[in-house]
């Protein structure tokens, strides 16, 4: 009977272990599914794009399927692309970031400007135009520059090094300006320059959609509260704006709003 009751206890107490190791199982599995539903750390809020920034109508950004209008035959004549080439004064071994690069219409252009000392920054927040831009820098044998897929909020340059950031008609599409350009004013050198080329609302003649265009007063309306001072102009294009922009040494950064964009 003492044995028979030896057996017994034997088996109870292996049962209650294997249940016990069952439950602590089930319950080690849910605590790991709800681990991996968590980020390891919280994600600040992203505000909602604007529409709207200080009365002008933000544009759609381009589509990668529109990118051969980049590389069209007729924009020489009607844009004096190297015109612009000519007066950003880019010299060899600067660093020049293509902020909206596209299929790099620019980029392999001032790859070879800035030559192998130099690098260019190639940002776009679509991947299909840096696939289209390695493309064509293979084909054109061109390496120095970097493929940079960006956000709407941040194009991840490296800080305070860039020498010029180049923004030819993709400003007005930025739907989150402010945020953009606090990280392009953190990624200049102490003498770099952000250069907007935009479309001349002024003009009536310019075959381009509003939304596409900016006058002069819109642009220092927009620049000036975010940080930057108009250092120099070049006027002789055809139909657009060339405005070189220096950081604002007594500028002083708002204070962050809890995360929302702002409508002006």
């Amino acid at each position: 009977m003492i044995v028979i009751k030896k057996r017994l206890n034997m088996q109870a107490c292996r049962t209650f272990v294997c249940f016990a190791l069952a439950y602590l199982t089930v319950v080690l599995s849910f605590a790991t599914v709800n681990a991996q539903d968590q980020p390891a750390f919280p994600e600040r809020r992203i505000p909602e794009p604007l529409k709207v920034y200080m009365g002008r109508t933000i544009a759609v950004t381009m589509h990668y399927t529109g990118a051969e209008w980049l590389i069209r035959n007729e924009r020489e004549r009607e844009e004096r692309c190297s015109m612009v080439l000519t007066n950003l004064g880019v010299k060899p071994g600067m660093k020049v970031c293509d902020m909206g690069c596209g299929n790099g219409f620019y980029t392999l252009q001032i790859a070879q400007m800035v030559g192998p000392q130099g690098h260019v920054y190639a940002v776009d927040i679509q991947p299909e135009m840096l696939k289209m831009l390695n493309y064509r820098a293979d084909q054109e044998g061109v390496a120095n520059f970097s493929p940079i897929l960006g956000s709407e909020l941040d194009p991840r340059l490296p800080k305070e090094s860039v020498d010029m950031i180049l923004c030819v008609d993709v400003y007005h599409e930025f739907s989150y300006p402010e945020q953009m350009l606090a990280a392009m004013r953190q990624s200049l050198a102490p003498d770099g320059v952000i250069v907007l080329v935009e479309f001349r609302a002024e003009d009536p003649k310019v075959p381009i959609k509003p939304e596409h265009k900016m006058t002069k007063a819109q642009v220092l309306k927009e620049m000036k509260p975010n940080g930057f001072k108009l250092v120099k102009e070049f006027d002789k294009l055809p139909w657009q704006h060339m405005m070189f922009f220096g950081k604002d040494e007594d500028f002083v950064p708002p204070q962050p709003r809890g995360g929302r964009n702002t409508t002006r």
